[in-house]
């Protein structure tokens, strides 16, 4: 094995994990400019440093899509950037993405052998820095396709699944077609995700890179009503399909008050932001409607994100309200963190039970009711149960819930024999099969709510289990002409 670092492990071990460059929380809640820079060249060689080089390298293992993690550090330490983000593109084509939204911490850091004892190395920041290299510097070389097919595949949904799939495919040779519902690329990566957290010109070069690949885009294309996916079949001459429609349509608690105006949902509050770009109205035709105390019920980075948000359009007191404890939030610490250092109120171990409204039916408080911790529950984590005679209300005018979402059912609806599980979630084999032949899912739509990298590592298996699908269809058509014309196989 060779060693590229001259530092013995032990000393390795005493160098201080790098942080980030980070703006001043003062200055951040003013606009939507993204908040973390990331670390420099020179944090990074010493981020990169601190990486003992295990021969069994288990932080490959805790990620989702495989990334050669020990490879690439190694190319930092020779300060060859383009040949460190090459390596992670292997395996992540949106590398620049990943390495800002990836939850890290709960994966490939999490099993990091220097986090035994110490902080595990930053591999995300590490990621990021090489990507964000390789875009300032222009040093971008797109992979070669060394064969081009003649089958086509369409992939439904532009989201992360979506991308990652089409990607995959363009490489091996497909002719592939993304169709985006929207009038815009990025799927949850765009609506979903503040341009605080993903500058959304980072987020248009991967999407160009992918097209760069081949790859065509149609937006504006509702498939299950422009289109069915029986029609791809027959008529549009597809031999595969890839379902990666995400989670967009939204829960709600089923409390009273729910129906009054200035109650939002996250995925409606966050794609007038995100996509419509409210937060620059009138310039742009959506607006929203904004209080000076604003309520988000949900503790994931959904919540976080919409709370974030609602402080960036003037909310005096955004405050987080959620049932349990912090140590139950499924959010990222580094979200949790950045939004108090905002001034985000955590308002925990709280659970609404109603929102009052006024003779104008519009939104003037929420009341809520305190919890303490029982038994844990299916998810592992401790169950909220209600304290008696604690309830008391929050004066709000706006409410914005957070708490899950399901997928859309116009393509489960209009796609006979598609099978579905709980809540419409399609279902679907270790291969990102489904019970229609040469129909694939995953993401959200097959998971019904996770992170962007596993999405990502659904759609990469799609790609591999689409490209076995269509080739040993190939080979049968190929195998029934040599029967039927009775030619010799030489060579078999």
């Amino acid at each position: 094995m060779t060693v590229l670092n001259p530092l013995k492990p032990s000393e390795r071990m005493k160098i201080p994990r790098q942080h980030s460059i980070e703006q001043l929380a003062s200055d951040r809640v003013q606009g939507f400019t993204e908040v973390s820079f990331g670390v420099d060249e020179e944090r990074a060689m010493i981020e990169a440093t601190r990486c003992l080089e295990c021969k069994n390298a288990v932080c490959v293992e805790g990620c989702p899509v495989g990334i050669d993690i020990r490879s690439f550090i190694q190319l930092i330490l020779q300060k060859d950037y383009a040949g460190a983000v090459n390596k992670i593109r292997e395996a992540n084509y949106l590398p620049a993405i990943c390495g800002r939204v990836c939850p890290q911490e709960e994966q490939c850091e999490a099993v990091c052998t220097l986090g035994k004892k110490h902080m595990p190395v930053a591999i995300g920041k590490l990621e990021r820095f090489v990507a964000d290299y390789e875009m300032e510097h222009n040093l971008f070389t797109p992979p070669v396709i060394a064969e081009r097919r003649d089958e086509k595949v369409a992939i439904v949904g532009s989201g992360p699944a979506g991308l990652t799939c089409a990607a995959e495919l363009a490489k091996m040779g497909y002719r592939v077609t993304i169709f985006e519902a929207l009038h815009a690329v990025g799927g949850v990566l765009r609506y979903g995700i503040p341009e605080f957290r993903l500058p959304r010109k980072v987020l248009d070069l991967e999407t160009d890179r992918i097209r760069g690949l081949g790859v065509e885009i149609q937006t504006n294309f509702l498939v299950g009503r422009t289109a069915t996916i029986d029609e791809f079949f027959e008529e549009w001459g597809f031999s595969a399909v890839f379902l990666g429609t995400g989670a967009g349509t939204p829960n709600f608690m089923g409390i009273p008050g729910e129906s009054l105006p200035g109650v939002y949902s996250a995925n409606e509050f966050l794609t007038r932001v995100n996509l419509m770009k409210a937060n620059k109205f009138p310039d742009f035709d959506t607006p929203i409607r904004m209080g000076s105390n604003v309520a988000v019920i949900g503790g994931g980075n959904t919540a976080m994100d919409a709370v974030r948000t609602a402080k960036r359009l003037g909310a005096e007191r955004a405050i987080l309200v959620y049932r349990r404890s912090r140590q139950e939030m499924p959010a990222r610490q580094e979200e949790i963190h950045h939004a108090e250092e905002e001034g985000i109120e955590l308002l925990l171990l709280t659970n609404p039970t109603r929102i009052l409204g006024n003779e104008n039916h519009t939104v003037t408080g929420m009341e809520c009711q305190r919890m303490e911790l029982g038994e844990p529950d299916e998810s592992g984590r401790r169950k909220p149960v209600p304290v008696k005679g604690s309830e008391f209300v929050i004066p709000v005018q706006i409410v914005i819930e957070a708490v899950g979402q399901q997928p859309n059912p116009i393509i489960q609806a209009t796609t006979p024999g598609l099978k579905t599980g709980k809540r419409g979630v399609v279902e679907t084999n270790e291969k990102q099969g489904t019970s229609r032949l040469g129909v694939f899912a995953g993401g959200d739509l097959a998971r019904g709510g996770a992170t962007v990298i596993l999405a990502m590592r659904d759609g990469k298996q799609a790609a591999v289990a689409i490209h076995e699908y269509i080739q040993s269809k190939l080979r049968v058509e190929e195998n029934k002409v040599i029967v039927s014309t009775g030619a010799e196989v030489v060579g078999t």
